[in-house]
């Protein structure tokens, strides 16, 4: 099968408002990721390159993005999110390509004041235009434990999970506006304040481990790897399908497609 990329994808980056570790798997950040802003902020911790640092305090975040692109893909990560009052903080975990008319698969994680739930906001940029959020409140404590989070990514579909339950199925189709077939991916990490004046605290912390990758790495024009992977045709069976609609009828807080202020005549040709 022949793949073609017309844009660069930045893959993963992780947004938050303060520190943050990142423990990885079959990888290693010296070699596989640079950290790109943050003076210093941004630290890996051992000589294996397994753990790596994130820091934000009042002046600066910081972040870090992988050195190589890629072409489709699953990437999932573990989190434990920013405990007590974390708002004015998002920590997101994206797909991004550059230009002005970039691509983005994002979860966001947008932190609230102590007592009240976190808000988990994903969306789908098409040709630099989103307006396809969907949010949810989580079933348990982000802050508590460890939970993994992770995106697949396939010519067909885009499939949103939380610990292995579906959350979000985003069809692939180009004619009603998706996104486009040929793309190639980066991976980054980040964190940034978003309300200044709501951080009261001098630093925040946020914990990452279990980063996972299997992706098409695109380089030269060409992808390095067939088709053959189970990710490459993942769908949602009907067990998948059920679990989904289970955890949207419970928790999901805003669906786009359902919006009539925004979209007073008719919904947007991508819930159809």
């Amino acid at each position: 099968m022949k793949l073609s990329c017309g844009t660069s994808f930045s893959f993963l980056i992780l947004f938050l408002l303060a520190g943050q570790y990142v423990h990885v798997y079959a990888g290693s950040f010296h070699k596989d990721v640079q950290i790109h802003w943050g003076d210093g902020r941004g630290k890996i911790h051992d000589k294996d390159g397994k753990l790596l640092s994130l820091s934000l305090d009042k002046s600066s975040g910081s972040g870090f993005q992988s050195n190589q692109e890629f072409l489709y893909g699953k990437a999932e990560v573990q989190m434990k999110l920013v405990p007590g009052n974390s708002a004015g903080t998002v920590t997101t975990f994206y797909l991004k390509s550059p230009g002005t008319t970039w691509d983005e698969i994002d979860f966001e994680f947008l932190g609230n004041i102590s007592g009240h739930p976190y808000t988990l906001h994903t969306n789908v940029y098409t040709k630099g235009t989103g307006d396809k959020e969907q949010q949810f409140h989580l079933w348990f404590d982000p802050t508590v434990n460890f939970h993994t989070y992770c995106i697949t990514w396939n010519p067909q579909r885009i499939i949103f999970t939380v610990d292995g339950i579906p959350i979000r199925e985003f069809k692939n189709s180009e004619a009603i506006g998706a996104l486009r077939e040929s793309l190639g991916s980066r991976a980054l990490g980040n964190k940034r304040r978003i309300r200044e004046n709501r951080l009261v605290k001098s630093s925040f912390y946020c914990f990452l481990q279990k980063l996972q990758c299997r992706w098409m790495v695109w380089a030269n024009g060409k992808s390095s790897c067939s088709a053959n992977s189970p990710w490459f045709t993942q769908k949602l069976d009907s067990n998948g399908q059920t679990r989904m609609k289970g955890v949207q009828s419970k928790y999901m807080i805003y669906n786009y497609c359902t919006d009539k202020r925004r979209f007073p005549r008719d919904v947007p040709a991508v819930c159809t």
